[in-house]
């Protein structure tokens, strides 16, 4: 199967050597190695040496020199409509604190729809209109990569035990508003400490346990004040 190897800008390739274009969703334009079909019948694998965000009307170049067109697909999305750039900002900053994929338009902003996120939206006065339209979100900070997103607002279990006899609650801040529940206890320290069994720990006035061994270790009795 011949295999595109290289991601061409938009509009740094000539329209007389696209042979085909394929219709991706967000999702499927970040990705490392995929086997795609073209609109056209064009099959190929997606052959790149790091996933790297495609752009709509980027170009996919295959090993021939020919070259394949990326559309973004429509998607589901909500725009959101704000009154003024400081209002926009305002709104794309807890956005951005929730790690969400956004795409940046003026004093418009879209995400993905999330019922969680537009009543938050409401509620700091912007206005909230369903689309259906392509998505082509900011990169992260350092570069081109992708920004992912979370659930938000609502606690989602992972669904993996780790065994390790105790559970934790991640309730702290982890900068995106929402807890993880792992499905696993965690128990007091101190519990987890008197739980130690120790067969060579020697009890005497120095022990500090503040309280009556009445107990036999090694076959003799012996009573702590």
């Amino acid at each position: 199967m011949i295999r595109a190897t290289q991601v061409l800008k938009p509009r740094s390739f000539a329209e007389a050597g696209v042979i085909d274009r394929v219709v991706l969703d967000y999702d499927d334009r970040h990705r490392r190695r995929l086997v795609l079909e073209g609109v056209e019948g064009t099959e190929f694998l997606l052959d790149l040496p790091e996933a790297v965000p495609l752009v709509s009307d980027c170009g996919l170049q295959l090993e021939d020199g020919r070259v394949v067109l990326v559309v973004a697909a429509a998607e589901p999305l909500v725009e959101i409509r704000t009154s003024d750039p400081n209002h926009m900002v305002r709104v794309a900053w807890h956005l951005g604190n929730r790690h969400l994929p956004t795409q940046i338009m003026g004093t418009r902003l879209r995400i993905r729809r999330d019922h969680v996120i537009e009543d938050m939206v409401r509620g700091l006065g912007a206005k909230v209109v369903p689309i259906e339209a392509p998505f082509d979100p900011e990169g992260g900070a350092y570069g081109h990569g992708t920004v992912t997103g979370h659930d938000h607002g609502h606690a989602h279990n992972h669904g993996h035990a780790h065994d390790h006899g105790h559970a934790h609650d991640h309730g702290h801040g982890h900068h995106h508003g929402h807890s993880h529940a792992h499905g696993h206890t965690h128990e007091p320290k101190q519990r987890d400490v008197l739980a130690v069994k120790t067969a060579d720990h020697v009890h005497d006035e120095s022990c500090g346990c503040g309280h009556d061994h009445a107990h036999d270790h090694h076959g003799h009795a012996h009573k702590h004040g």
